[in-house]
């Protein structure tokens, strides 16, 4: 397939309606469990990180909206932030409650067999709904990191009860236009059982909840080799995908900028997507980054991320998708095979390059963010105080 010099007209009108949430905690310091490294002009509150996602969406166009994560992400004022936001032209987005931290947790969240641990586990979720209120959100996202690390520490079955009435109870506290999300990983930091290790637990539990519950997919959250698209078909098949969290791995969960450790892989996964039309805004699935930058600028790896989202899903709109299911209706492995390589392969860069200076974007992002001179800003300007991160 030809370098197109422009994009098709619906390539690029479905990429104009395409967005990308960005996490707050992206910005601030975060890494291994090993070592943390600081750099100069980190953000200090949840104000300054909502700054710096600001500057990814100024540049790039895709990213309009901003996860928060509680209580790492409280203010005294909400709506000042709210407000914050707004003014610098995104918005919020999805609130992600944490039950991992604390040491009340050791044992155990919404899963745990202590009545009370249980019931404050329970209560943050509903704390979570009223942050939401607060920020104009209309998403919940659940992760637990509730587990075992060995045989016979704890009843498989009964952990899974207490899950189920745990998540109905909150479940309960969402009004009509609000959604919960549950993100499932099938290790860490439990390593013998995760109480949600994958997605048919995640769905089992979404579908006995109701249609408000939907399923997260993070793309580091599987067993090396997992197909991870054709569990994308299998959840849009079912309209439970509710938010998509982008990243890469080489191992595990690395949480690395996107599509750099397999491109094939995001493309195989984004092409689902497409057949799909999933990619539309009309879907409801919300397309998201989850990452954290230990070593490199962490601004400049959340701009590198979405456009490389933006990149692959061009690549994925390219399909010739008559040919193909052509080619696939007479078993013509290599045609069909090849049609979808031809895609891949495809330069885009020159027409994304146009595509964004016709909307009065820069032609290349990454390098007006670094030559706009807002890092050294930063850096001179956030002197004292304590760098945000994780646990902040």
């Amino acid at each position: 397939m030809p370098t197109p010099a422009v994009l098709p007209d619906q390539v690029a009108r479905d990429l104009r309606e395409f967005s990308i949430e960005v996490p707050s905690w992206a910005y601030g310091n975060s890494g291994t469990r090993f070592k943390v490294f600081g750099t100069p002009g980190t953000p200090r509150d949840p104000f300054e990180k909502i700054a710096d996602a600001a500057q990814t969406h100024a540049v790039t166009g895709l990213a309009p909206r901003v996860s928060l994560h509680y209580p790492w992400d409280r203010v005294e004022d909400v709506d000042a932030l709210r407000a914050h936001a707004e003014d610098l032209g995104v918005r919020i987005g999805m609130i992600n409650s944490n039950t991992f931290q604390d040491d009340e947790y050791k044992w155990g969240s919404l899963t745990a067999g202590d009545k009370t641990v249980r019931r404050r586990a329970i209560d943050h979720h509903l704390e979570c709904l009223d942050v939401m209120r607060a920020t104009g959100s209309k998403e919940l996202k659940i992760w637990l990191a509730d587990g075992t690390n060995y045989a016979g520490q704890d009843s498989i079955r009964a952990r899974q009860d207490r899950l189920a009435e745990s998540l109905a109870e909150v479940y309960q506290g969402l009004a009509d236009d609000e959604r919960l999300v549950l993100e499932y990983k099938f290790f860490e930091p439990a390593f013998y059982h995760t109480d949600v290790p994958d997605w048919g637990t995640s769905l089992l539990h979404c579908l006995a909840l109701g249609e408000k519950a939907l399923v997260v997919l993070d793309t580091g959250h599987h067993a090396p080799g997992t197909n991870i698209e054709f569990i994308v078909a299998q959840l849009l098949r079912q309209n439970r995908l509710g938010a998509f969290d982008f990243n890469s791995r080489n191992y595990a969960d690395d949480d690395l900028i996107v599509g750099l450790a397999d491109p094939f892989q995001l493309f195989r996964i984004l092409f689902e997507i497409v057949q799909q039309d999933a990619h539309r805004p009309a879907s409801g699935v919300n397309f998201m980054l989850d990452q954290c930058h230990n070593i490199e600028s962490k601004i400049q790896g959340q701009i590198r991320s979405v456009l490389n989202v933006q990149e692959t899903l061009a690549k994925a709109l390219l399909v010739d998708r008559e040919a193909l299911a052509d080619a696939q209706e007479r078993n013509d492995v290599l045609e069909a095979n090849g049609i979808l390589m031809d895609a891949f392969w495809t330069d885009v860069r020159p027409a994304l390059a146009a595509f964004r200076e016709e909307q009065g974007l820069p032609a290349d992002p990454f390098e007006a963010f670094r030559a706009s001179g807002y890092e050294e800003k930063v850096a001179a300007e956030r002197v004292g105080g304590n760098q945000m991160g994780w646990g902040a």
